[in-house]
């Protein structure tokens, strides 16, 4: 199954089976690998050969980014395992937690090379450079820059963001190595070495990717809000059934990337039959699965009244104007009034940022037996989940 992302880019990713994901995801992964350490080995005997602490700890980095690779086949190949009895929604969020370890990976190599470059500030080596060196160098950044791209834009195709993580940081080694040409210029013009100031900097630029990766993958392990294109994309396929008079309460929750199932409500017409009523929920989860990839295992029915009286129009229009008075209100839906039993329920949907959510919806229900005093109120406190 598929997610749908903001980015046009995901489309492929949309029409590719998970098998055929996984071997692309693998294949990005192996190129990634073959070169990395190719660049390794090569910054590493440059690094010792001109006395180069930053190339040296380049080369380093380089090595993570191909453990990484590694990782990320490992975390690829979990993920891809079908649903069993202990785990039925899948094991797709172990890409998640591969891409804390690739994070974790990332912080090591950096706290090592900011000791490693505190150590040289302190004994200073007075570098040697010759063309050859600087050579090596340039070609690393031109080799770094090309992968950097083709990595990252595989990684937003698939949908994959451990590829996308690794082609960025990829993109971030092209600038930190011409940034080593630069301290190398300055001392074969002016004689004042950098390098372990350099090889500090690029120890403080790798801790910075590591604690950004991390935070992205414990965020989307934690739970976070939903893409807003995604919401929206759902909400389309939904309400463009000829039946459905809205589509609210989104809730979809992340099994892994490409994994998304949830459950929506819909307002229906008061007359439809239970037959009725399930074609409809049953033709929902059909179109959304099919346009969008994402799985609706539930879709909820509200009721809506067939025709409003005065009476049924002005609690309407007093919950609209309580939406536009409260700036925490963010919307009230699902209002079904109940003319035999005098009642009226509805869902109210208050922002996360009101001081006192529970207080607010005893509040707007107050305002609404006192306006209207001869019926009952009862208001669903929903939570602002979805865009």
């Amino acid at each position: 199954m598929s997610e749908p992302h903001a980015s046009a880019a995901t489309d492929d990713a949309e029409r590719m089976t998970e098998a055929e994901r996984k071997a692309a995801i693998v294949r990005v992964s192996v190129i990634g690998i073959l070169a990395n350490v190719a660049l390794a080995a090569f910054k590493a005997v440059v690094g010792l050969m001109s006395r180069s602490i930053a190339i040296v700890l380049d080369a380093v980095n380089n090595l993570s980014d191909a453990a990484s690779s590694v990782i990320t086949i490992a975390g690829t190949r979990v993920a891809g395992k079908l649903p069993d009895h202990d785990h039925p929604y899948g094991h797709g969020r172990a890409e998640y937690l591969t891409t804390i370890v690739v994070a974790v990976l990332v912080l090591w190599a950096g706290v090592t090379s900011l000791i490693e470059s505190i150590r040289h500030i302190m004994q200073p080596e007075t570098p040697e450079y010759d063309f050859f060196t600087l050579l090596i160098v340039a070609v690393a950044v031109l080799v770094k820059l090309v992968l950097g791209s083709y990595v990252k834009a595989q990684g937003r195709r698939l949908g994959a963001d451990t590829l996308v993580a690794s082609g960025t940081d990829a993109l971030m080694d092209a600038v930190i190595s011409t940034s080593t040409l630069v301290a190398a210029g300055i001392y074969i013009l002016w004689g004042v070495s950098l390098e372990a100031y350099l090889g500090a900097i690029i120890s403080l630029v790798i801790l910075k990717s590591g604690v950004d990766i991390l935070r992205e993958a414990t965020s989307k392990i934690l739970g976070e809000r939903v893409d807003a294109d995604v919401a929206r994309a759902v909400r389309q396929v939904v309400c463009a059934v000829p039946e459905v008079r809205g589509a609210y309460d989104l809730i979809l929750n992340d099994y892994g990337p490409q994994r998304l199932q949830g459950s929506v409500h819909v307002e229906v017409d008061e007359r439809l039959t239970a037959r009725e009523i399930d074609k409809i929920t049953r033709e929902i989860q059909n179109k959304v699965m099919t346009e969008t990839g994402v799985i609706l295992h539930t879709v909820g029915v509200y009721s809506t009244n067939t025709s409003e009286d005065s009476q049924t129009a002005a609690i309407h229009a007093a919950l609209n104007e309580l939406v536009a008075e409260h700036e925490h209100v963010l919307q009230i839906h699902g209002l079904y009034v109940d003319e035999e039993l005098k009642g009226a329920n509805f869902d109210l949907v208050v922002s996360f940022d009101a001081p006192d959510r529970e207080a607010l919806r005893d509040d707007i229900l107050a305002h609404m037996h006192d306006r209207f005093p001869d019926y009952s109120f009862v208001a669903i406190l929903d939570s602002d989940i979805a865009d």
